[in-house]
């Protein structure tokens, strides 16, 4: 590698990253299109953050009217460290609680996962980077009721200079080698 030196990084480094999921909740995931596979990218990306020790919070709409988070997400985060709150923003950062918890953590990288992308998980993004902070959008564990709403939400997260990625990319980045103790796991989970 060379040992050019630039005001900018590219990569993605572990150190400097966290997790949000965003109201994968009982009343609304059924509506939202090609959810199935949502679902399991994001347990799979659940599994695969844990075993490389990212800090993962979870936040739910409403939970009187949407329910609470998936049994398939709250199985895999049962008795993790995952933060949970419940917010009727629309962005997560307008709420206090999420937001005091995403300073703490000290990592400006946000790997943000869940429904629906052109409501709350647009408006989260835009909130990162009005904060000095770079969402990273799970492109295929994110999702919206109409496929279109999705495509310009991931659109305009890009423009305004969000980072979109999948999750086997984003896992192989954060694990970075085949040496790291993560790599089994994460290599039996994309399988």
């Amino acid at each position: 590698m060379s040992t050019m030196i630039t005001d900018r990084t590219y990569r993605i480094a572990r150190e400097n990253t966290q997790a949000m999921i965003i109201d994968v909740q009982e009343r609304l995931t059924p509506y939202i299109y090609d959810h199935e596979n949502i679902v399991k990218k994001t347990v799979t990306i659940i599994k695969g953050l844990q075993a490389l020790g990212i800090p993962i919070m979870l936040n739910e709409q409403y939970k009187k009217g949407l329910g609470d988070s998936l049994p398939e997400l709250r199985d895999v985060l049962e008795g993790d460290n995952a933060k949970s709150f419940e917010k009727v923003t629309f962005s997560a950062c307008d709420n206090n609680d999420t937001w005091h918890h995403l300073a703490q953590q000290n990592r400006s990288t946000v790997l943000l996962i869940g429904v629906e992308a052109h409501v709350c998980v647009l408006q989260t993004a835009l909130d990162l980077l009005d904060n000095g902070m770079q969402p990273v959008i799970i492109g295929d564990a994110v999702g919206s009721r109409f496929p279109y709403d999705k495509k310009q939400a991931i659109r305009r997260i890009r423009r305004a200079g969000g980072i979109i990625s999948t999750v086997e990319t984003i896992l192989f980045e954060l694990c970075r080698s085949s040496e790291d103790p993560a790599f089994k796991t994460i290599l039996n989970l994309i399988k």
